[in-house]
């Protein structure tokens, strides 16, 4: 039974069980058991409604050392009310000469001093962090005159820094080290559910926020107090520089349930351990995005959609590849569509990764890059011969077949041509001269990325004259097309989920159209068994060689 089992239910198997074992994973984060033995239970300080104060300290360390001061103050807080205030926070000297900030947040017994009262609760949180300076963009035109966009002469630094050189006028500081920048955003929450734990079974996420202390023949514990630090992010930076005295800080306080609580610390914790693993403030600020901007059960379809993606993303590139490596006839296949898919993916990988585009994106278009580039070498019957370091590559021949198929690939691209070349010739020069851009290759890059995402549908077009001509589809990889075709609607959800450039996603619902359109030929042209298939075989003549075999083996 084993051997008969394939490769691809297998790996759907797995998938199978990892989704059931995530599903039951998050149950257990979302549901707390609560206490049913009276001698074990640990009681909510909240349920005797204490009358609480809020208060807010600024300091250099984060155990206070050296001072602090007193930013802003809730004398009348209540738990379950949501509010929102904007206090302005004066920059110590060492904060504005790129140093650090923090807050001490306190929830204490209202007429008691935060440092003096025995039943406070507390937690640190930072309000600045260092991020690399966003480069500046120039109109690439006129820094070559010399002119800024007054038409008036610029300073000979500002003239180094927009020619490419850093260096002048201390733009290397600038362009290479992090800097500090002030987190304008600050979101606190308390749990307000009257949740009484069972003492020996407490979740090990939610102890490191517990605080008990006996009140007499029972436990009780002090409010939990969580600063959200999903809610920081990259778009509410402010870069700090030496003239900076204060800066504006944005205070939201809303109570929050356990079940939420114990999901938020699950999902801070991921953030925190990716940025470990070396993805930087702005990788992570993708994926805080998908939380913080997301409703709740909406996150949840979005956890299923992103599975299936993964699956699909793998099938599609096991049949893709399985398809090229037995591929031995490139007969009704275009060449040229080939190349032109190789070449756009690079281009969209180099401009995604110009853009510091997340690694969600960034990381499945590079192996994209690296399939298509093989597949030029299978289509192009290309052989590599090594000469010492030096390569040679020594070209195949087209038989009739595959000629007559590349004539009809040759006039596609010929109509293309005279509507596609000037198009992508008049983006470019209305870009260089309306548009700002960082540097010449950044100018380079998003032109031609522009072309790709508005007329690079267009070089899809070749296959689908060529099947026209053809009168058939069976020599196309239809296991992995309909598998990246799933994944072509999917792409539409995550186009409004994860943070990317407008253009890539605009060319998600591009795609869709002429998918479409493929699926109309696959309707239209059924599969003809005397034609050639993907492999250069015909399934006539692969049903004879299988009964050649079966009679052999009788014999």
């Amino acid at each position: 039974m084993f051997e008969r089992t394939s490769f691809t239910t297998l790996i759907v198997g797995v998938f199978v069980v990892y989704v059931l074992h995530t599903c039951w994973v998050m149950y257990g984060i979302v549901y707390t058991k609560p206490c049913d033995t009276p001698t074990n239970c640990i009681s909510p300080f909240l349920a005797g409604k204490p009358k609480l104060q809020l208060s807010i300290y600024s300091t250099l360390r984060p155990n206070a050392d050296g001072g602090h001061t007193l930013i802003h103050k809730e004398d009348n807080f209540e738990v379950d009310s949501k509010f929102e205030r904007i206090v302005n926070v004066s920059l110590p000297k060492k904060t504005r000469h790129n140093g650090t900030l923090y807050a001490i947040v306190f929830v204490h017994q209202a007429g008691m001093s935060p440092w003096q009262d025995p039943k406070q609760v507390h937690l640190v949180a930072q309000l600045t962090t260092y991020m690399l300076p966003k480069p500046p963009e120039v109109s690439l035109i006129a820094a070559e005159d010399g002119q800024n966009e007054d038409g008036q002469n610029e300073d000979h630094s500002t003239k180094n820094i927009r020619h490419g050189n850093p260096t002048a006028g201390g733009g290397a500081a600038e362009s290479d080290n992090p800097v500090s920048h002030w987190r304008s955003r600050l979101t606190l929450n308390i749990v307000s559910d009257h949740f009484q734990f069972d003492k020996e079974s407490l979740p090990s996420d939610v102890q490191r926020y517990l605080r008990v202390f006996p009140s007499g023949k029972k436990m009780v514990y002090l409010p939990l107090l969580f600063v959200d630090e999903l809610s920081n992010r990259v778009k509410d930076l402010v870069e700090i520089n030496r003239t900076t005295k204060e800066l504006p800080l944005t205070i939201n306080y809303d109570s929050i349930s356990l079940g939420r609580l114990r999901f938020w610390i699950h999902m801070q914790d991921a953030v925190y351990s990716l940025q470990q693993f070396g993805f930087t403030e702005k990788d992570a600020d993708e994926i805080k995005g998908i939380f913080v901007d997301t409703n709740l059960y909406f996150l949840a379809l979005t956890f299923f959609v992103a599975a299936f993606h993964l699956l699909f993303d793998f099938l599609a590139f096991k049949n893709d590849i399985s398809f090229w490596k037995q591929k031995r006839s490139m007969v009704g296949m275009s060449s040229k569509a080939v190349l032109w898919r190789c070449f756009s993916t690079i281009v969209i990988f180099l401009y995604l990764f110009d853009q510091q585009t997340s690694l969600l994106v960034l990381i499945p278009a590079g192996v994209g890059s690296i399939i298509e580039v093989w597949k030029v070498k299978k289509a192009l019957k290309i052989q590599v011969f090594w000469k010492g370091s030096k390569p040679t590559l020594i070209f195949g021949k087209l038989d009739e077949s595959e000629k007559r198929t590349e004539e009809y690939d040759t006039l596609a691209m010929k109509y293309l041509s005279y509507l596609l070349y000037p198009l992508c010739l008049g983006g470019a020069v209305y870009a260089l001269v309306f548009l700002r851009y960082k540097s010449w290759y950044s100018w380079v890059i998003n032109s031609l990325v522009n072309g790709v995402y508005a007329f690079g549908f267009l070089f899809m077009l070749p296959q689908l004259f060529v099947n026209f001509k053809l009168k058939s589809v069976a020599h196309l990889p239809w296991k992995a097309f309909m598998y990246k075709a799933f994944n072509t609607f999917i792409d539409d959800v995550f186009a409004f989920i994860i943070t990317m450039p407008t253009s890539h996603r605009l060319a998600c619902f591009r795609d869709d159209i002429v998918f479409l359109i493929y699926l109309y030929q696959r309707w239209l042209y059924p599969v003809d068994k005397t034609r050639v298939n993907e492999y250069g075989v015909s399934y006539d003549e692969a049903d004879k060689g299988k009964a050649d075999k079966g009679k052999a083996h009788k014999d």
